[in-house]
This record gives C-alpha cells, sequence and structure tokens, in this order.
C-alpha cells in the first residue's frame, strides 16, 4: 500500500515539524523536526547520556559510528554534577560536551520518581534528598525549566509528577491535576525567562539565562492506566500548548499491553502537526508496534545498560556474548553491524568481556545503539515506500523467532 506524502506548517517561531509520509493502514509516519543544532528525521531513537554524554563513547563514536542525530541528557544528574556555575562558565552543555548536535533533556520527574522513599511532593515543587550526599534538595517548575534553560539543551522536558504502577484511580488523577498546574508554572517561566541569552556569566551572577534561546518545549501526558485520564491529561496540555508531546509514566512497571494501551490512549488526542515522543523505551519489537501507532521519538538506556552486561541485539534476537555457544564463533555479532565493529569476531568479544576489558564494553554499546538507530532508519525508509507493515512484521518474526 501506498503512504501519502502530507505537510504541516511550522507551529512556532522557532519550531519546524513537517510530516512527509504516512501509512494508510497504520499511523506510522515520517517527519523532520528542526531544531537550533540541526534536523532530526523522525521516527528516531535517542541515546542516553545521563551525565552529558553516553557511557563509555566519544561524541565522534555517536555521530561516526551509531549515526546518532539527538542524543538525550539528565537535567538532575546535571544539576547535581558538575553543576550549573560549571556549565554556565563552560558555554553551556553543547560546548562543554563537544557534542554539536541536538541534545533533548528530561526535567527531572523520572528520577524524583526513582526516589520514592526519599522525596516530599507538594504544590512547590520536590523535596528530596539527593543520592550523591543526602543533602535535602528542592526542585520545581521553575527551578526545573532554568536548569534546562541553563544547559541550553534543544528541547526541554516539563516538569511532572510520574505515579508510580500500580496506583488508585483517585492518586492518578490527583498527580495528574498536580502535573497540568505544574506545567501552566513551567510553560509560563519558559516564555519569560528562555529567550534571555546572556552566554558568558561569573560563578556570582544570577543564574537566571539561557545558553540556547531557540529551546523548545514539550508536555508530558500522564494518567497512569487509566483511558480517561489520558485523554483529560492529552486534552488539557494541548490547550495549554507546547511544542511537542511525549506520553511518560509508562515503562514503570506495567505489563507491556498496559504500556500500549497508555500510547492508544493517548496518541489520539494529540495534534498531527507536533512530534510525540514516547519515553523510556523500549525494546525493539516495542518502538516498532509503537511507531505503528503514531510514535516518532523513543529514548532508553537498555541498549548501553545491556552491552555492559554482555547482551547483543542481533536480527535474530538478543544474544548474551558472555556464553559458552559463542567461544569458538568468527561470525560479527550481527550481519548489519558496522563495519568498524563487524571485523571483530564474537568470539574476540567474548573473550574480552570474560577478561573484563573495556573494549568489549565499548564495542556492544557502538553495535547495540547502531541497531537501534538502524531500525530507526530501515523503519522510515519502509513507510516511505509504503511496506512498513510488513517490514514491522518479518522483522518481528525473525526477532521473536515466531515460526
Amino acid at each position: 500500500m501506498i503512504c501519502h506524502r502530507i505537510h504541516g506548517p511550522p507551529t512556532s517561531s522557532f519550531l519546524s515539524f513537517l510530516t512527509h509520509h504516512q501509512c494508510p493502514d497504520t499511523s506510522a509516519r515520517t517527519g523532520t523536526l528542526s531544531t537550533a543544532h540541526g534536523d532530526i528525521p523522525t521516527p528516531i531513537f535517542m541515546p542516553v547520556g545521563t551525565q552529558g554524554m553516553v557511557k563509555t563513547l566519544s561524541p565522534d563514536e555517536l555521530t561516526d559510528v551509531v549515526d546518532a542525530k539527538i542524543i538525550l541528557g539528565n537535567t538532575y544528574h546535571l544539576y547535581l554534577r558538575p553543576g550549573l556555575d560549571v556549565i554556565r562558565q563552560l558555554g553551556g552543555l553543547h560546548q562543554f560536551s563537544t557534542w554539536d548536535k541536538p541534545i533533548l533533556t528530561d526535567s527531572g520527574g523520572f528520577q524524583v520518581w526513582s526516589l520514592a522513599k526519599l522525596r516530599k511532593i507538594t504544590e512547590e515543587g520536590v523535596q528530596f534528598s539527593n543520592h550523591l550526599d543526602g543533602a535535602k534538595t528542592m526542585l520545581t517548575p521553575e527551578l526545573s525549566m532554568e536548569i534546562q534553560a541553563t544547559l541550553g539543551s534543544d528541547i526541554a522536558m516539563l516538569f511532572d509528577e510520574c505515579p508510580p504502577y500500580p496506583c488508585e484511580e483517585k492518586y492518578a488523577a490527583d498527580s495528574l491535576a498536580l502535573t497540568t498546574r505544574w506545567a501552566k508554572r513551567c510553560k509560563q517561566w519558559h516564555q519569560e525567562n528562555a529567550h534571555l541569552h546572556v552566554p558568558w556569566l561569573q560563578p556570582s551572577s544570577p543564574p537566571l539565562h539561557s545558553t540556547n534561546p531557540r529551546q523548545l518545549i514539550f508536555g508530558i501526558v500522564q494518567g497512569s492506566t487509566y483511558a480517561d485520564l489520558r485523554e483529560q491529561s492529552a486534552r488539557e496540555l494541548v490547550e495549554i500548548g507546547f511544542d511537542g508531546y511525549a506520553v511518560g509514566g509508562i515503562s514503570v512497571g506495567e505489563p507491556e499491553h498496559e504500556m500500549m494501551r497508555a500510547i492508544e490512549n493517548a496518541v489520539p488526542f494529540l495534534p498531527a502537526d507536533k512530534p510525540r515522543y514516547a519515553m523510556g523505551l523500549g525494546t525493539p519489537p516495542q518502538m516498532l508496534e509503537m511507531i505503528a501507532r503514531g510514535v516518532d521519538m523513543f529514548d532508553c538506556v537498555m541498549p548501553t545498560r545491556v552491552a555492559r552486561h554482555g547482551l547483543a541485539f542481533t536480527a535474530d534476537g538478543p544474544i548474551h556474548i558472555k556464553n559458552k555457544e559463542f567461544e569458538f564463533d568468527p561470525r560479527p555479532l550481527d550481519e548489519n553491524t558496522h563495519p568498524s565493529i563487524q571485523k571483530y569476531s564474537r568470539s574476540f568479544i567474548r573473550h574480552l568481556f570474560r577478561s573484563r576489558e573495556m573494549l568489549s564494553l565499548r564495542l556492544l554499546s557502538l553495535h547495540n545503539l547502531h541497531f537501534y538507530l538502524r531500525l530507526m532508519r530501515d523503519a522510515r525508509q519502509a513507510i516511505e515506500s509504503g511496506t512498513f507493515t510488513s517490514f514491522k512484521n518479518d522483522f518481528n518474526q525473525r526477532y521473536l523467532q515466531q515460526p
């Protein structure tokens, strides 16, 4: 079935998101998201650089081997270390890290969720004991936006509360109401301050500035597993108005069918002319299923985290390189891995991993990220050619070893 080429107008003075192709038998689509540091083809996967760069890898490797178009930085961690004074003095996160392509920063809300036993949520924000030295820290919507403005990311996420799974409907509703109020505060701060551009400040100077006056801001749909709350959240965020929209509160312990339902209960109520982002997931089959449901952007620590434990993604499913079956295996990790990795055999990488050599972790990380980014590229090509459904089904059948 042939896909149709469609166009959407720029949605703000800074943002240009154009949708190019959409298949009539699914909601899968291709597009281009323009940012201050470059254009991003969608669907896209964003490698996670918690401390400002992806673990064990260099910016050049992310560009030359992985072909990453955008990476994700962690607001909470970068705020604690190295801190805003260092980021200011070094000209923002792009200059500090030498990464000259787009960066998305999360708001810190997910880290607050992970510190459930050490936090107190109020209308003002969240007070918690940070994981470095236990010091009391208060994170508010305004401070989250200020940190992200200082980092100078291309896309900033609003500060939200991520409810746990499972949770009662009343808790989810109250949490959603708080997230919506915080969303309004985030947008107000962004409108009043994010355009201010003071590239060089002394540590004693006021912290209010942005190293990227073209920063975009994305809303985050919450609502746990409740369909009516997901719809309510999406509608309220659209009324407030953001440059893009994420679906949050997924991949927090819920079964996969609930994860898919959360997407299905939110995406239909989000604007077609703005990017949609599923936060914190997932496996290759999950991403293809969500692309079919109209999702444009993904991030996940999985490719690099599992690499450090010896797992590699292949077209025939994941493999554990430490297994004895690969002791004499001369094949590369995958038939379509990057040429710079393809010359290394499974046997040699297994030897390195068992010997605790850092090179094994780097090769596995590079390979896994290359696998994810290649999957996104292949998905885009399949959407453009009108073969996405068959591409998805063929990939999943082989990857999941289905008869």
